[in-house]
């Protein structure tokens, strides 16, 4: 599935288009820990997913990811190559909504790099559109984790999960998925 690391261990959390059909427990009318985990993990997966194809669209293979990186590809790879790693790692530790939710910022930021690579390499109006849709996933994404939503507030993460959905779109209609 992956060329920057295996995410296979997180096949079992589903993807954007199952947020809906979440078994969600609902403790005092909130989304239970447990089940905001799968939904940022879900929106994570998707933004990271994005990622990963946007990349492969441009031409920046998974090796190009440095640790100090020192251009546009080798800072494309390192951000996805974290994110793959940061939501392999979620499962080992308890459910928090914030951190869970930044983790998902986090995949969408890296995201934001990779599209602006390939808005660059496509100057088409599409893309131009993709790299705005995915900048306002990064945003919603930041906006769900940020000091107003910790990860738990059901609006701003049915904002951020539309957004990224509309990112997913966007960037198939580039060509890029």
């Amino acid at each position: 599935m992956s060329n920057f690391n295996d995410l296979s261990d997180l096949s079992d959390l589903g993807d954007l288009n199952e947020l809906n059909d979440l078994d969600v427990v609902h403790d005092g009318g909130q989304l239970t820990e447990q089940a905001l985990r799968k939904r940022h993990m879900a929106r994570g997966r998707s933004a990271t997913d994005r990622a990963e194809a946007t990349c492969r669209y441009v031409g920046i293979p998974s090796d190009a990811a440095e640790v100090v990186p020192t251009g546009p590809a080798s800072r494309a790879a390192h951000a996805v190559r974290l994110s793959v790693r940061a939501l392999a790692r979620l499962p080992e530790s308890s459910p928090d909504p914030a951190a869970d939710a930044r983790c998902a910022r986090n995949a969408s930021a890296a995201a934001v790099v990779a599209a602006q690579i390939a808005r660059d390499h496509g100057d088409t109006a599409l893309s131009e559109a993709a790299f705005h849709a995915a900048m306002a996933a990064s945003r919603a994404a930041g906006e769900a984790a940020g000091r107003d939503g910790m990860g738990r507030d059901e609006p701003l993460n049915a904002e951020a999960d539309a957004a990224e959905a509309a990112a997913v779109a966007a960037a198939e209609r580039a060509g890029w998925i």
